[in-house]
């Protein structure tokens, strides 16, 4: 939990500085990230860009009802597109719920009616602005260890 927490709060960190950190030597830290890369647990190391700083603005929940038949074709081309920032198969009213994001008002406008409304099996959509990010960050290594617990 310690290595997992750890990398969690930065990727970038030394063997010698997480062994540190964690209590361990050098050689058995790195050992253990391994097994961890090994198991899946670590997926990858990546930098976290932030997009209001890079011009994208405003994010958007696009709930998405397609026609049953076109998922894969509607998944593939959701994977293809540089704005959706995440995408969910949901229960509910809706099939899909997206996460975009747009420079402004404009382009979400465009994004949405002359992108999204046209891919594959797309019947409706219904969109939510996001106002304020309240919890952007999450540590899957805290919510490990606090299913554990409860």
């Amino acid at each position: 939990m310690k290595i997992m927490r750890a990398l969690e709060a930065d990727a970038r960190i030394s063997f010698a500085e997480l062994a540190e950190r964690v209590g361990l030597s050098k050689t058995p830290c790195w050992n253990r990230v391994k097994a961890l890369e090994q198991a899946g647990v670590i997926r990858s190391y990546i930098a976290r860009l932030d997009p209001g700083k890079l011009g994208f603005g405003l994010e958007a929940f696009v709930q998405v009802s397609i026609s049953s038949v076109d998922f894969e074709a509607f998944e593939a081309a959701v994977r293809a597109h540089p704005l959706i920032w995440r995408c969910h198969a949901t229960t509910g009213d809706a099939d899909y719920l997206l996460h975009v994001i747009a420079t402004d008002m404009a382009a979400l406008d465009t994004l949405l009616r002359q992108e999204i409304s046209r891919l594959p099996g797309v019947r409706r959509t219904v969109t939510a602005m996001a106002t304020r990010e309240i919890k952007g960050e999450m540590s899957f290594a805290a919510a490990v260890q606090h299913a554990a617990i409860g």
